[in-house]
């Protein structure tokens, strides 16, 4: 269930060719297996079970008047693999589908990686369909091997809880920002935990009704455990069944809520395409799919996701917006055009006048990796997150008249070196002494030089005199910011 920045192998990030199994669309056709799930559960209750389980309203009827998301995630590059090509048909005919994408909660905050499938998932949001994000709760404890040449740390239940609270707060976050576009309800996504259903599942009833329809020879052949087979660690028997729980995953949604496709990352084709076949054995239905969109890859080749510290966090208490930015801004020019078509919603239009602006004389450097960094930093922190990302900006900037704040502060903080003194010791003191008791200069001439050459920053404003600190000039009564030039700098909290 995890998703595209999970794999191990690198692929290119152009789409490659549909695999499709033609099948004509056939209505759900009753059958005594529909009722195989009163047999398989038995009430008990868990930290992981939501307290109100969400149960998705009646189809709506077709709305033609709307954009083919299949075409749209083809044109933005985000279309790598889909069941059957009979799902562009049924979009472009006005077809609602219910959508579902999985993330498993080994981490309390997603990453990068995990971001494409909430960017898939609010594409479908936008072109009338209804989205899914399922916390993978009884997944997780499992562990998906696609793309691991290990097998995951067992988990205990209260950081299972713990991850799967911050993850989700990060997707709700996200796609309820989103229904702010025009074209969304307020019901246009909603959050799931398989746990709910997994919970009172019964392993013999299990393996009767499902598990005799599995065929070991077709779950050995899927990629992702044919590799580790044939790696030096293997693969344990808990693992080997991953494939088979996503699976039931797909059946016990499509069967339930009427859910009817599954997205992932390029990594999880087998995963979902053993959905697609348990659907088809146990309850004899057609009409559902399965689409995978590619992994997040710089040009080189190389995973995008990552920075020299780890993950790009998606939660802003593991990663501020302002690094979060900032990894943005500092994207290299042979990718930021891929991945405004990616990362972002601008039209195709306007990131195409980028690209050609990029190659006129006068283009101002990196003015298409802001852009990139502001639209992507708006959708995974929203406005407010994107404002304080900038203002963190200008804290980086003498001379900026942008007015600092404490918060603004605090998000450059881990960034740079930082020193603390007492509230009295700081007060009417000289800035010239607070430059060298902070370690920001060696010496007190040192640093009337500097103020003599217009070099010297009191929070991003000038020091023309060898003034002294005043109570004002303290942000929010915690911290202050001194420059010596453009980038040396310190943080002085007070204590």
């Amino acid at each position: 269930m995890a998703v595209a920045a999970t794999t191990a192998a690198a692929r290119s990030l152009l789409i490659s060719s549909l695999h499709c199994c033609r099948r004509p669309i056939l209505p759900i056709r009753p059958s005594s297996s529909f009722s195989f799930f009163k047999s398989l559960t038995s009430s008990s209750s868990s930290l992981q079970s939501s307290p109100n389980p969400t149960v998705l309203s009646p189809e709506s009827p077709p709305e033609p008047a709307r954009r083919n998301v299949i075409d749209v995630l083809e044109e933005r590059c985000l279309l790598e693999s889909v069941t059957s090509d009979e799902l562009r048909a049924a979009c472009a005919s006005g077809r609602n589908f219910r959508v579902y994408c999985g993330f498993d909660p080994t981490a309390e905050s997603l990453h990068l990686g995990n971001l494409l499938g909430i960017i898939v998932l609010s594409w479908f949001q936008r072109c009338g369909h209804k989205a899914v994000a399922l916390i993978g709760g009884a997944t997780a404890r499992i562990g998906d091997p696609s793309g691991k040449s290990l097998e995951r740390p067992e988990l205990d239940s209260e950081a299972l809880e713990r991850n799967t609270l911050g993850i989700t707060d990060v997707v709700s976050g996200i796609l309820g920002r989103s229904r702010g576009c025009e074209s969304l309800t307020d019901d246009s996504f909603v959050i799931m935990n398989n746990y709910d259903w997994w919970k009172d599942v019964r392993l013999l009833d299990f393996l009767k009704r499902v598990g005799r329809f599995a065929r070991v020879g077709t779950m050995m052949g899927k990629e992702s455990v044919r590799k580790r087979l044939e790696s030096e660690q293997g693969m344990s028997y808990t693992e080997f069944t991953y494939q088979l729980l996503q699976g039931y995953d797909f059946l016990y949604l499509f069967e339930k809520e009427g859910i009817n496709v599954q997205i992932g990352g390029s990594d999880q084709w087998g995963n979902i395409t053993a959905g697609t076949e348990l659907i088809r054995k146990v309850l004899q239905a057609e009409g559902v799919y399965g689409l995978t969109f590619p992994l997040l890859l710089k040009n080189d080749g190389t995973k995008f996701g990552k920075s020299e510290e780890g993950a790009i966090w998606l939660a802003p208490s593991m990663l501020s917006p302002y690094k979060f930015y900032q990894y943005f801004f500092n994207v290299p020019d042979a990718d930021v055009i891929k991945f405004l078509k990616v990362l972002t919603f601008l039209d195709l239009e306007e990131i195409d006048s980028l690209e050609t602006d990029m190659k006129r004389p006068g283009y101002v450097p990196n003015t298409a990796q802001r852009r990139l960094a502001e639209e992507v930093t708006r959708f995974v922190h929203g406005d407010e997150g994107l404002q304080e990302a900038l203002r963190a900006t200008e804290a980086l900037r003498p001379g900026a008249e942008t007015k600092l704040d404490w918060k603004a502060i605090e998000g450059i903080a881990e960034d740079l070196p930082s020193y603390s003194l007492p509230y009295d010791e700081v007060l009417n003191t000289s800035v010239v002494d607070l430059c060298v008791l902070s370690g920001l200069l060696e010496s007190k001439s040192a640093a009337r030089r500097l103020l003599k050459q217009g070099g010297l920053y009191l929070n991003n404003c000038r020091v023309d005199t060898e003034s002294k600190i005043e109570a004002d000039d303290i942000v929010d009564g915690k911290v202050l910011l001194l420059s010596a030039g453009k980038k040396n700098k310190v943080v002085v909290r007070i204590s």
